[in-house]
C-alpha cells in the first residue's frame, strides 16, 4: 500500500495472526486478499512450514499435502484466511471427457470424481514467499564492460589534490604527497583498458601520534572529492560469531555511503582508523576475538573478494536484502597511532655494536622528535600485526608529530580554524575578536604539554573563551575583544574596546 493511502487509512491495521496493531507490531506485509501479517509471525509461520517440507518451499504447490487440516491453519499457525479455501468441486473423469453426450444422457450417470481441496490458501508463490523473507535470489554478476567508464579528466592531478588538502590539513606534506598519489593512482587502475598489464591496487598504512591528523586528512579527501569513501572504526570489528561487527560490516558502510549503487561502491575508498587495536594480545589467556582474527578477516577484503552485504542495515537477517560487493577494486587506508612503536624502532637502530671505532651511541635517537619516519615493516611485525596483513598494505608512511610551529600554523592558517570558528560566533553579535601574537604562542605552548596534538587546541580555547562567550551578549556596548598572552597564562584579562 502506497504511503498516501498509509497516511489517509482512518483505523490502524491488526495482524492476521497475533492481532497486534500496526504501532506495536511494526509496519506489516499486505498479502493478498486483505490480509496483512507482521513480521514475527511470517517468520514463524515460515519456520514452520521449512520444517514440515523439509526446506523444500514448492511442496506448497501440491494441492493435497495439507488436505487434512483446518482451512486457514498451518501447524497451529493462520497461515492464510479461512474463507479464502479451494471449494470442492466435481469434475468429470478424463475417460469420460471424450465420451459422446448423447451416450451420456442414455447410461446412468458415473461416478464423479471430487478434486482434493487445499488445506490452505496459497496466497503467494515460493519466488514471493522467498522475497518476503528476504532470501532474494543473487542478482547475475555484471559484464565489467557494462559498468560506467570513468572519465580521468574529471579526476583532479595529485598536485592538484594536495593543494586542496592544503587549504584545511597544516604540514605533513610527505603524507599528502603519498595520499594524492593513491587515489590518483586508484582511478587509472581501474580505468586502465590494457588486460596485457593489470595494475595491482596500492593500500596504504599511516602511521602517527594522536592528533597529527590521520583522520581529519581522510574526511577533508572525502569532502574535496566526489567519490564514496567510508571511515570505519577496527575497535568495532569482531570474529564472526562474536558480540560486534563483522568485518565485511566497514563493506556495508561504503555501499551506504554510494546511495546502495554497487557499482558506484566496488569503485570507492574505505578507511580503517585505530587499526593498531588489532594487534596481536601478548600472554593472553583468553580468545583473542578482535585482534589478530580480524586481520585474518580483513585479509580477503584488502586482496580483492566477492562478499555479501546487507542493504540498508547493518546485520544479516532473514528480512533484510543481500548484495554482492566486489572488493577487488576498493582502495583501503589503514591508520593507526601505534603507541610504543618507537621504542620499537629505537631497539632495532641500536642494534649495532657501542664499542669500536664505528661505534653507535646508545642515545643517539633518544631526542629524535620524528622517530617514526624510520618505521619498517619488521617494527610493525613486532608491534603485533601479522605478516600478512602487512604485505597487502604496500605503502606505508609515517605523520610528523605536531610542533610548536605547526600548532601555531593550525591556529591561523586552515579555512576552518579553531579560532576562525570564534571569531565567527562573535560576528553574530556584532563582536570583534582578535589573538595577539604572543596568545598564539602561549596556546600553542600549553597544547605540547597536554601531548594530545592538535586535539589539545581546542580544550584550551574552550577553557579561555568560555567567560567571553558569557559576558559578551551582556553589554551591547562592546565592540572589539583582544586576547593576550596574560590572559592564556591567567595574569591578566582580555583588552575590551567599546563601540565608537
Amino acid at each position: 500500500m502506497s504511503e498516501d493511502n498509509n497516511n489517509n487509512r482512518e483505523y490502524e491495521r491488526y495482524c492476521y495472526t497475533c492481532r497486534r496493531s500496526e504501532s506495536k507490531a511494526g509496519p506489516l506485509l499486505e498479502m493478498p486478499g486483505g490480509i496483512c501479517m507482521c513480521h514475527d509471525c511470517m517468520q514463524k509461520s515460515m519456520d514452520t512450514a521449512l520444517q514440515m517440507t523439509g526446506g523444500d518451499l514448492s511442496q506448497f504447490m501440491n494441492p493435497g499435502m495439507f488436505g487434512g487440516m483446518d482451512p486457514g491453519m498451518m501447524g497451529g499457525i493462520p497461515f492464510g484466511a479461512p474463507d479464502m479455501g479451494v471449494p470442492e468441486t466435481e469434475e468429470p473423469d478424463d475417460d469420460e471427457a471424450g465420451e459422446n453426450e448423447s451416450e451420456e444422457s442414455e447410461e446412468a450417470p458415473k461416478k464423479k470424481k471430487k478434486k482434493p481441496q487445499m488445506g490452505f490458501s496459497m496466497m503467494v508463490t515460493p519466488e514471493e514467499l522467498q522475497e518476503l523473507m528476504g532470501q532474494r535470489p543473487k542478482r547475475a554478476k555484471r559484464n565489467p564492460e557494462d559498468l560506467p567508464k570513468i572519465d580521468m579528466k574529471t579526476i583532479p592531478a595529485p598536485h592538484r589534490i594536495c593543494e586542496m588538502l592544503s587549504e584545511y590539513v597544516v604540514g605533513q606534506e610527505q603524507a599528502k604527497k603519498a595520499i594524492s598519489v593513491a587515489v590518483y593512482n586508484h582511478y587509472k587502475r581501474i580505468a586502465n583498458e590494457d588486460k596485457d598489464v593489470e595494475i595491482e591496487k596500492s593500500n596504504m598504512l599511516m602511521i602517527g601520534p594522536t592528533g597529527s591528523g590521520k583522520t581529519f586528512l581522510v574526511k577533508t579527501l572525502a569532502r574535496l572529492l566526489d567519490v564514496p569513501l567510508a571511515i570505519a572504526d577496527a575497535t568495532a570489528l569482531t570474529e564472526a560469531g562474536y558480540i560486534g561487527d563483522d568485518i565485511e560490516s566497514v563493506v556495508t558502510k561504503l555501499l551506504a555511503a554510494a546511495d546502495n549503487d554497487v557499482a558506484k561502491a566496488e569503485r570507492g575508498i574505505i578507511f580503517i582508523d585505530e587499526i593498531d587495536k588489532l594487534a596481536r594480545k601478548r600472554n593472553a589467556t583468553q580468545r583473542d576475538v578482535s585482534g589478530e582474527s580480524v586481520q585474518q578477516g580483513l585479509l580477503k577484503l584488502l586482496e580483492g573478494a566477492e562478499v555479501e552485504v546487507p542493504v540498508g542495515a547493518n546485520s544479516k537477517n532473514a528480512m533484510v536484502p543481500l548484495e554482492t560487493v566486489n572488493t577487488k577494486n576498493i582502495l583501503f587506508i589503514c591508520g593507526g597511532a601505534f603507541p610504543d612503536l618507537d621504542e620499537i624502532i629505537k631497539e632495532r637502530l641500536n642494534e649495532k655494536s657501542s664499542m669500536g671505532f664505528n661505534s653507535d651511541l646508545k642515545d643517539k635517537y633518544d631526542k629524535e622528535k620524528n622517530i617514526l619516519k624510520y618505521v619498517e615493516t619488521e617494527d610493525i611485525r613486532k608491534f603485533g600485526m601479522i605478516p600478512e596483513f602487512i604485505g597487502r598494505l604496500p605503502i606505508i608512511f609515517a605523520l610528523n608529530p605536531m610542533d610548536k610551529d605547526m600548532l601555531i600554523r593550525v591556529l591561523k592558517e586552515p579555512k576552518n580554524a579553531i579560532i576562525r570558528q570564534y571569531q565567527k560566533l562573535l560576528a553574530m553579535d556584532e563582536v570583534e575578536l582578535l589573538f595577539a601574537d604572543d596568545a598564539y604562542e602561549a596556546i600553542a605552548e600549553r597544547a605540547l604539554k597536554k601531548d594530545t596534538g592538535a586535539r589539545a587546541l581546542r580544550s584550551i580555547i574552550e577553557q579561555f573563551m568560555l567567560d567571553i562567550m558569557f559576558e559578551i551578549p551582556k553589554d551591547p556596548n562592546i565592540g572589539r575583544v583582544t586576547i593576550t598572552r596574560a590572559y592564556i597564562e591567567g595574569t591578566g584579562g582580555p583588552v575590551i574596546e567599546l563601540r565608537g
